[in-house]
């Protein structure tokens, strides 16, 4: 890529998270000079589950290797709830989900991106913006960076998203508000630390509720659309956690207790991606550009996929970047588009009579295939497309269904 004299890098990663290492090591692969900055240092804490489908290995070949240190929970036996006493157990040969804590995870993805080439800096950007030629990031210490390109992914407060115009906020009935805790097994731990719980529609909430077992510390949460949090309950978010904890506490689900000091709640955008996830010379991925699964939450595979896209697109337009936003959009509308748009409806779908989020996983286990097609798709051996393909030619009147529902639901992503 031609470098002018004020260039400090061939491209500027914002945010070293998922996306944004992801990004860093496949543009440093490629051969650009990238520079990776985040206003925190690596290790450091993320709220979050840290539930991974197993197929993100099969995506990234290189993901085993660079997390072959960090302790990783593989998970074969789900536990799934509905509303009404519905329950799907799930019991498989091998493992489709993994667990990680993301104050090794990230760390471990920073490294693979120094290790391929990339440089890190200690940046905390406040501002950002961009002309014909590059883009220009200022940082809270003053100093200023510019590049041709840059992936924005700073996270769901964006503040590159909100310098440039392009997503000031996310609305609250696209955004989840996740409750959560990240407590050590000697405070609070699963009683069977083996089993992924997930409970849906969880106490009439438009949501879910969660234990995630790791080696040495249990995730526990609940979460809702931040908009339904707003109409419905009156207790404080940490309220709200302290109920729940004790609710499994009570039914044999978790021994001990809840702890204040690990709590700490965050917000995911679950409303689907912006409509292109780029500007101008600037390309989001991660939770910047949306890239989360509304129904299961899941937003390290979608983070990565997307930071790597952009990196590919970058790479690909490396003469005349001012080209590879769309050459970005198109390639995360090919893989991940179809999936995440989908998610967006089926949540909207479910969500809005519960009783259908009960007869989902009451009857999931009882349609011949189904459960096999999800753990197949989980696992990276079935393609999205070929499990839309196969889910409309065994349900095809609940799939006409949630079709009339996608041509009647307004877009209430960000615009």
């Amino acid at each position: 890529m031609p470098r002018a004299f004020d260039f400090d890098a061939d491209a500027i990663v914002a945010g070293a998270g998922p996306a944004g290492a992801a990004a860093a090591r496949a543009l440093a692969r490629a051969g650009l000079d990238t520079l990776l900055v985040d206003r925190a240092a690596f290790p450091r804490n993320k709220p979050c589950g840290g539930g991974v489908s197993i197929r993100a290995l099969v995506r990234f070949d290189w993901l085993d290797q660079a997390i072959a240190g960090i302790d990783v929970h593989r998970i074969s036996k789900l536990h799934l709830e509905g509303p009404g006493g519905a329950v799907l157990d799930i019991d498989h040969a091998e493992p489709c989900i993994f667990l990680i804590r993301r104050v090794a995870f990230d760390a471990a993805l920073v490294d693979a991106a120094r290790g391929a080439g990339a440089r890190f800096d200690n940046l905390e950007i406040t501002q950002a913006s961009q002309d014909d030629e590059g883009v220009t990031l200022q940082a809270r210490d003053g100093r200023r960076l510019r590049a041709p390109v840059v992936v924005a992914a700073d996270g769901v407060h964006s503040v590159i998203a909100k310098r440039l115009g392009v997503n000031a906020r996310w609305p609250r009935s696209a955004i989840a508000l996740d409750m959560m805790e990240e407590t050590p097994v000697a405070t609070l731990a699963a009683l069977r630390p083996d089993v992924l719980w997930v409970a849906y529609a969880h106490q009439g909430l438009d949501g879910y509720g969660y234990v995630f077992p790791k080696t040495d510390h249990v995730n526990v949460g609940v979460g809702c659309l931040l908009s339904h949090f707003d109409e419905t309950i009156s207790a404080s978010p940490y309220e709200v956690q302290q109920a729940f904890v004790a609710s499994l506490v009570a039914r044999g689900a978790l021994r001990g207790r809840s702890d204040r000091s690990r709590f700490t709640p965050y917000l995911i955008p679950v409303g689907g991606p912006l409509a292109d996830a780029w500007s101008g010379r600037v390309l989001f991925a991660g939770d910047a550009g949306g890239f989360v699964h509304a129904i299961t939450a899941e937003g390290i595979y979608y983070a990565m996929v997307s930071g790597e896209l952009a990196a590919a697109a970058i790479a690909a337009e490396r003469h005349d970047p001012s080209r590879a936003g769309r050459a970005y959009a198109r390639s995360w509308r090919r893989e991940i588009g179809a999936e995440l748009s989908d998610a967006v409806l089926l949540q909207r779908y479910f969500f809005s009579q519960h009783d259908r989020v009960g007869r989902v996983v009451g009857g999931a286990g009882a349609a011949p295939g189904f459960v096999d097609l999800i753990l197949e798709y989980a696992k990276g051996r079935l393609s999205y497309a070929s499990l839309r393909r196969r889910l409309l030619l065994r349900f095809p009147s609940t799939m006409w269904q949630i079709a009339r529902e996608r041509l009647s639901a307004p877009d209430q992503r960000a615009s």
